[in-house]
């Protein structure tokens, strides 16, 4: 240790943050009850899944421009994506199909 430092001084830092980052970490869980029910929070799990792969979506086609393939392929492979996922309404085959198609398309075609 640094000359003047002792373990009391190291102990009286570390304490304090070893509480706060416990209960910052409990905190949430002290909710889950209240939230569980909250007509907010239910919303929210309905309408987040949708918004978040949204944004995904417009975020991944609008930077392709540049990318192999361009626009077109991203583009192709949303459709793609969006179709095996009407068809089947299984996440995993929807993305993996979509990305082995985006992949071909990159690859061999463009």
């Amino acid at each position: 240790m640094p000359a003047g430092v002792d373990l009391g001084m190291v102990a009286a830092v570390l304490l304090p943050i070893a509480v706060v980052t416990v209960l910052l970490r409990q905190l949430p869980f002290s909710f889950v009850k209240a939230l569980k029910e909250s007509q907010l929070i239910g919303l929210l799990g309905i309408t987040m899944p949708v918004g978040v792969m949204t944004v995904l979506v417009v975020y991944t086609l609008r930077s392709q421009a540049e990318a192999p393939g361009g626009a077109a392929a991203a583009c192709l492979a949303a459709v793609v994506t969006a179709a095996l996922h009407l068809w089947r309404s299984h996440s995993a085959l929807s993305i993996f199909g979509g990305t082995a198609f985006y992949m071909v398309l990159v690859n061999l075609v463009f």
